[in-house]
């Protein structure tokens, strides 16, 4: 199984906005952040005020991978030394979940992509540290990397923590995840493979609850709920324990692909 996280990214060069959401690709040159490090559209003048360049860490670490170096489309069972299943986190940080989770599928391989080289960065170390093989790490935007890199009905998972809830009501239309997303991965889950997204956002967290039933490839695993505070077995992220101490409420969804 293969994992993949996103939070890091650079962009130089566009593809056309779709409707519902904006497709872009990108070259590694031209570097900006986003507040939680998990949406997907290009840069613009309001985009940049407030924004501040990356600066660069270099990584060396057996579980990263430059893009430049992985085919196209990559042999991800050549990749790991095995034919494990693969799974998808959309959003690593600083990758303390995806190590839990890792140490606890240790027969699943997980690729973590981060719009941000720290975040790679400090997945890359943690992972290291615990001797963990089933990870391999990239820095990328999540669209242009599915799109390109993860053969279609191939993941068994995908996971989604606490992405950039964009709450300006002007920005929403921002947002990494809606309908048009997440019809965009079903193409590249097998069947019967789980869809995780949490929020600590109350507005994000109603709105994604509201459309996943819509999704037709998609069986609520809390129904009749449409989302749970808790989620006993699911692991917390940084962000999530940092949201809880605040008093705030986590959103948790899980979903399987029929």
């Amino acid at each position: 199984m293969l994992a993949i996280c996103i939070a890091s990214w650079s962009i130089s060069r566009w593809r056309p906005e779709t409707a519902a959401g904006r497709v872009f690709s990108c070259r590694r040159n031209l570097h900006f952040t986003a507040k939680r490090g998990c949406d997907i559209f290009p840069p613009d003048k309001k985009m940049h005020e407030g924004m501040m360049t990356q600066s660069f860490i270099h990584i060396e670490s057996p579980n990263y991978l430059k893009l430049e170096d992985l085919p196209n489309p990559p042999d991800w069972k050549g990749v790991f030394g095995n034919d494990n299943r693969l799974a998808l986190e959309i959003g690593c940080g600083v990758g303390d979940f995806m190590l839990k989770t890792a140490l606890d599928q240790p027969d699943t391989n997980f690729v973590a992509i981060d719009f941000y080289n720290k975040g790679c960065y400090k997945t890359c170390r943690r992972m290291d540290r615990h001797g963990v093989s089933n990870v391999r790490v990239l820095r990328d935007e999540a669209r242009l990397f599915v799109t390109d890199r993860i053969p279609k009905g191939s993941l068994s998972a995908v996971y989604i923590n606490c992405p950039d809830p964009w709450p300006k009501k002007r920005h929403r239309k921002r947002r990494l995840v809606n309908r048009e997303f997440v019809e965009f991965l079903m193409d590249y889950m097998v069947p019967g493979a789980d869809f995780f997204f949490a929020t600590d956002f109350d507005d994000y967290g109603m709105d994604v609850a509201n459309f996943l039933p819509e999704v037709s490839s998609l069986e609520n695993r809390f129904a009749p709920e449409l989302y749970r505070h808790e989620f006993p077995g699911y692991h917390l992220s940084k962000y999530m324990r940092k949201f809880l101490a605040e008093g705030k409420r986590i959103y948790f969804m899980h979903y399987k692909v029929k």
